[in-house]
């Protein structure tokens, strides 16, 4: 049977779960600290705790359940991972050098369902939900490499914005959420945390009620129905006007700035028209908005589509800022590296695939 990852526990779980077993309360803290401050990667390591909570949590939990498959490193700094889970499964996880710090970008599903017509990370349908301790692990592999480098960094950002959808991984994403931000852990402060979703309604309505200081992101890429429909299908669930009112809902509830992400698509969403809708649908919250271009990086799966022109995203770009919308152009990075979410883990898949049928 496999066992747990012990990242997948908050602190008062971990708390909880070792006083069921006969331990001291004490002990959490211990196990917390040795995890997260120091870093070990054996329960053996764990000098202070007396040999029956090893024994128990060797019984239990592993630590290390990720393997690098690949590590590529672009000439800007860019770190991406292809990880191998236990279950044989592949994800990507990306580190990102910012003036502000080192920010690293987390899966939470093995493969998608939203099917994104432009999107790397749908290719492969999703085969599962990762863990909270899986989500986890990956800024703790992270964290480990940024260690072995022994320049004193550390992560400092997060951006839940790989493969998969997170709202359609709640439960373990809630719990992934509240152990990075502990104070006696990673200690990453919650607004230097963002969670993107391709627009679940029902959820973001959850989300504003935990009453959690994590930033939301809202991947929109079209400001109308018909468009957004012919470009994500989650659109046809969950159309504009409910996106908007679970929007509403949210900044009504939290009263902090939404992120709204926009992929310029060269002749698709891209035009004055679409421009001028988009400040329509966010005139009324544009003093809590924030829209994002984001220069498209081709996939060969999806060349019915290529990058809007730089003279096209321009004028994007100031047709908004004119009627008062805050708005930036997204800096590209790793782009010499399989830059597209999903693209890695996809080449690779194919690459297995062959020499398979070679055997």
């Amino acid at each position: 049977m496999t066992k747990e990852s012990i990242y997948g526990l908050t602190y008062d779980q971990l708390t909880e779960w070792l006083v069921d077993h006969g331990q001291k309360k004490f002990r959490a803290q211990q196990v917390w600290d040795w995890l997260y401050k120091k870093r070990v990667k054996q329960f053996e390591d764990m000098k202070n705790l007396n040999k029956e909570c090893t024994e128990l949590l060797k019984e239990h939990f592993v630590i290390q359940t990720l393997d690098v498959e690949i590590k590529q490193q672009s000439t800007d700094g860019t770190v991406k991972f292809l990880f191998k889970l236990q279950d044989g499964n592949l994800i990507e996880t990306v580190l990102m050098q910012h003036h502000y710090g080192l920010s690293v970008c987390v899966t939470t599903q093995v493969g998608c369902n939203i099917g994104c017509t432009f999107c790397a990370s749908g290719i492969l349908r999703k085969n599962r939900d990762l863990s909270s301790g899986e989500i986890v692990e990956q800024i703790m592999n992270v964290q480990h490499h940024l260690d072995d480098q022994e320049k004193g960094e550390r992560v400092s950002h997060i951006v839940v914005m790989g493969i998969g959808e997170p709202f359609d991984n709640f439960d373990n994403l809630v719990d992934f959420l509240r152990v990075v931000n502990d104070q006696n852990g990673l200690s990453i402060g919650a607004r230097h945390i963002t969670v993107s979703t391709s627009g679940l309604a029902h959820k973001i309505y959850e989300f504003a009620d935990l009453g959690m200081q994590v930033n939301l992101a809202i991947s929109l890429h079209a400001p109308n129905n018909e468009l957004r429909t012919q470009i994500m299908k989650i659109n046809r669930a969950f159309p504009v006007e409910k996106l908007m009112d679970a929007i509403d809902y949210y900044l009504e509830k939290t009263n902090r700035r939404i992120t709204f992400e926009y992929i310029m698509l060269h002749d698709v969403n891209d035009h004055q028209q679409e421009a001028e809708e988009l400040v329509s649908l966010l005139k009324d919250k544009r003093h809590l908005s924030y829209v994002n271009l984001i220069p498209y990086n081709p996939v060969s799966e999806h060349n019915q589509y290529q990058r809007s022109t730089a003279e096209d995203i321009k004028n994007f770009y100031a047709i908004l800022l004119e009627n008062g919308i805050n708005c930036g152009v997204r800096a590209e990075q790793g782009t010499d590296i399989d830059a597209a979410c999903g693209q890695l883990r996809s080449k690779q898949i194919k690459k297995n695939k062959k020499v398979k049928e070679r055997v």
